[in-house]
């Protein structure tokens, strides 16, 4: 009876554990395009045992002091309308894969939008109307198509500084008409000021720290990078309650990828593939094991995978790349 009762222990804790990693968050940031998606843009996604997808619709600023948000047009492209993340949503839907709708600004030029910040009060007030119109109406959207998180903003740190009352009346508002789990994307440099994140579900980065200096670093390097940032992911997760998601992560494939990962530029020099696979394994190495990290989404995942990335390409996707096959591993592991 002894041994029976130890040996339906060990299979209770087993099974617990399973559980447990069957939760974990192994998701792709699925970038929006002008087409329709079908199952041969999905395969890849469940190819590389992904079990997330963040769909990423667009509205559009003229400039960083411009207070109005234009989106759903017939000049985007299908994948950033709403009817496009609707259809992309559905796609998804059939392979099992759950969805983080994450609506997104994107400022003409390319100018980062946790710039955006307005001259005056009347700019300040015609914003939060133009946000709330856009926003609100993609949370009624997740909530119709029943998605799992919804994003409710993206490194928007400025507009958050000037305005932390309105976006606690915002986040009021979006609770009211849906229902699941919400994060906001809050950009490395700024999560630790984000001031509401005890009404988020998860407490969500950006996470593009710095982690090595070095041309190629080693996983071991990477690894040692990262020990000043978890200290600090990890307290505010205890001080607020929340576990963290990454709702971006990733290294371009090319020298020094662990020195600025936020950067984008087009010039930044010769592919190095070895130095995107050893920065992606040690962010893995180091979060995917802890109970208070729900998990992420790899920036960036393109809908026509057999034509994206490769061996020559030095943006941030992983497709088609050594780090194709870390994610993998790593993903399937949990």
């Amino acid at each position: 009876m002894r041994l029976f009762k130890l040996l339906f222990f060990i299979l209770c804790v087993s099974l617990q554990a399973c559980v447990a990693q069957s939760d974990k968050i192994n998701g792709v940031s699925f970038v929006a395009a002008n087409a329709e998606v079908y199952e041969t843009h999905v395969k890849p996604i469940i190819d590389v045992k992904a079990n997330y997808a963040a769909i990423m619709p667009f509205g559009f600023i003229r400039d960083l002091k411009h207070p109005n948000i234009v989106y759903n047009t017939h000049r985007q492209w299908f994948g950033e309308t709403a009817e496009g993340a609707r259809q992309y949503v559905g796609e998804l839907r059939k392979k099992n894969i759950k969805i983080m709708l994450k609506p997104q600004i994107w400022v003409w030029h390319g100018e980062f939008t946790g710039f955006i910040e307005m001259n005056n009060e009347a700019d300040w007030t015609t914003l939060e109307a133009s946000y709330s119109k856009f926003i609100l109406e993609y949370a009624q959207l997740a909530e119709e198509l029943k998605v799992e998180i919804f994003c409710i903003g993206t490194e928007l740190e400025r507009f958050i500084k000037h305005r932390p009352e309105y976006w606690h009346q915002l986040v009021l508002e979006i609770r009211k008409m849906y229902k699941g789990k919400l994060t906001y994307a809050a950009n490395w440099d700024e999560f630790k000021r984000t001031p509401f994140w005890g009404a988020m579900d998860f407490i969500g980065i950006d996470a593009y720290f710095h982690v090595s200096a070095n041309k190629t670093p080693t996983v071991e390097e990477c690894l040692q990078g990262w020990n000043p940032h978890v200290e600090v992911i990890k307290k505010l997760s205890s001080e607020v309650g929340r576990p963290i998601l990454f709702t971006e992560f990733g290294y371009r494939s090319v020298d020094f990828t662990g020195r600025e990962p936020w950067k984008s530029d087009r010039n930044m020099g010769a592919v190095n593939l070895e130095a995107q696979a050893n920065a992606t394994k040690a962010l893995f190495k180091t979060f995917w094991k802890e109970d208070w990290f729900s998990g992420g989404f790899v920036w960036k995942w393109f809908i026509n995978h057999a034509n994206s990335g490769g061996a020559n390409d030095t943006r941030f996707t992983p497709q088609n790349k050594p780090t194709e096959a870390v994610i993998k591993y790593y993903f399937k592991s949990s």
